[in-house]
């Protein structure tokens, strides 16, 4: 059985959004802001604001939505997994810590600058979901934009 994440968007999109949103405010309270190289890399790939980005390191495995079917939205489209090693969500990301590098940092920054071209969290996970509908997640031009902004150390 295969799951139609395009069918499913009108009932998820809602439920992402608002995860994300909680998401980002919490990385926002607890988060560190970037350091002096940092903020070089977040202006150098395009982040209007940069000094509202917040990165919180994570151990072992990115925080997955709670909601059983948001979960699995995720996990079976390739959002989540055990090769993700970050995630945006708005001015907030999360880094794996064995993963964080420059490489890393660099594409989650672009990430923020979409955010920031989109205006909101709303609007930005609605056009990005639908992109990963209708492209897969590796192949979905927001993800192909951020690799192209890669910073290689």
């Amino acid at each position: 059985m295969t799951f139609d994440l395009r069918a499913a968007l009108p009932y998820l999109l809602p439920k992402a959004i608002a995860w994300a949103e909680e998401r980002e405010a919490e990385i926002l309270r607890t988060g560190i802001p970037l350091n002096e190289y940092d903020f070089t890399i977040a202006k150098r790939v395009g982040i209007a604001r940069p000094e509202r980005v917040r990165v919180v390191l994570v151990d072992d495995q990115l925080p997955l939505p709670s909601d059983p079917e948001l979960q699995h939205a995720c996990v079976t489209t390739g959002l989540f997994g055990p090769h993700m090693a970050g995630i945006t969500l708005g001015h907030g990301i999360y880094i794996c810590r064995p993963h964080a590098s420059i490489r890393l940092l660099s594409h989650e920054c672009r990430h923020v600058y979409q955010y920031e071209q989109a205006g909101s969290i709303a609007v930005f996970l609605h056009a990005y979901l639908h992109e990963i509908a209708d492209y897969g997640y590796e192949n979905s031009p927001f993800e192909i934009d951020a690799r192209v902004h890669e910073i290689r150390a």
